[in-house]
């Protein structure tokens, strides 16, 4: 690899559970006592640390002969402005990769795995010795990549989140969310668990697993209980489907307007009823929210920005 290829490197990493509990405990033996206290292996959390970090000495040894690069901790995404010809490397599970994808606009982005035993890596398809031929190929566009549909959230005062898997929209607390949802001409008021956004990406994940319970509670009570025709949507798909989670019917809420599909130019409107707690976040990152609360309206939709996963 040639030193003087301009474009740089962007690696975004994670911290590992290890770190997580020396962070929380102050040092390993502290964090040590408290998990074997409990009975549990603290042995496989040094395991998970020492590969990780192994991995990621080796990526870095990649990126040092590559030349342009810099390293950032995902938390630190949220804040993080990316040049318009950064290549981006996440190294870490799948949450890594769709939460910094979500950040993104188009440009490139290599899943690496760095523990193939330990994680599937639906989106993780390289490994760190890969990293050294493939970057030349990205840089040059000579890699397939994969698009990805992203959905947005956007609000009435102009905040917008992104989604690459799916956006709850509902109550921080386990209390019920209260609020008026609008779609395909129908208004009406709905007392719930909160909703789902999905997109195709998604589509095989908290999305479907709301529908699979909802069947297996219905064939409790006699009613069809398979999947049958459920099919998950391509991750490019120009679709988005929605789901509202344990709608309560009562005076003041309805049940008709409980699952439907958004096409590419459809939008799904939300109004907070809700004097707190009211939040929306995506792809189950909670501390990357955005506060929705009573008068607070957002309109949901395909995002114009895409996804780009190199395969």
């Amino acid at each position: 690899m040639s030193a003087a290829n301009d474009r740089k490197i962007v690696l975004v990493t994670r911290k590992t559970r290890l770190e997580d509990l020396i962070a929380r405990y102050l040092t390993a033996a502290q964090a040590r006592f408290y998990v074997e206290h409990l009975g549990a292996d603290f042995s496989d959390y040094e395991r998970e640390h020492e590969v990780y970090q192994a991995q990621r000495h080796a990526t870095l040894q990649v990126l040092e002969q590559w030349g342009r690069y810099q390293v950032i901790e995902r938390g630190f995404l949220p804040n993080f402005i990316f040049a318009p010809d950064d290549i981006v490397v996440a190294l870490g599970q799948d949450g890594v990769v769709a939460n910094t994808m979500k950040y993104l606009d188009g440009h490139p982005l290599v899943g690496l795995n760095p523990d193939p035993a330990r994680y599937d890596g639906i989106l993780l398809p390289f490994a760190p010795r890969d990293l050294a031929k493939l970057l030349p190929e990205v840089a040059a566009d000579k890699r397939n990549s994969q698009t990805v549909t992203m959905a947005e959230a956007r609000l009435s005062d102009g905040q917008v989140l992104h989604a690459v898997n799916d956006l709850f929209i509902g109550a921080r607390t386990h209390v019920s969310a209260i609020y008026e949802i609008a779609a395909g001409g129908t208004t009406e008021r709905q007392s719930s668990s909160g909703l789902i956004v999905s997109t195709g990406l998604g589509s095989t994940a908290w999305f479907k697993s709301i529908v699979t319970g909802s069947l297996a509670i219905a064939g409790s009570f006699g009613q069809p209980s398979s999947l049958g025709d459920y099919d998950a949507l391509p991750w490019d798909a120009a679709e988005l489907r929605f789901a509202v989670r344990e709608p309560f019917p009562s005076r003041y809420s309805q049940t008709n307007l409980v699952c439907g599909r958004l096409a590419s130019e459809e939008q799904l409107r939300i109004r907070s009823l809700m004097a707190e707690n009211g939040v929306i976040f995506s792809d189950g990152v909670e501390a990357d929210r955005l506060d929705f609360n009573a008068g607070a309206e957002v309109t949901i939709g395909i995002a114009r920005r895409r996804g780009r996963l190199i395969v």
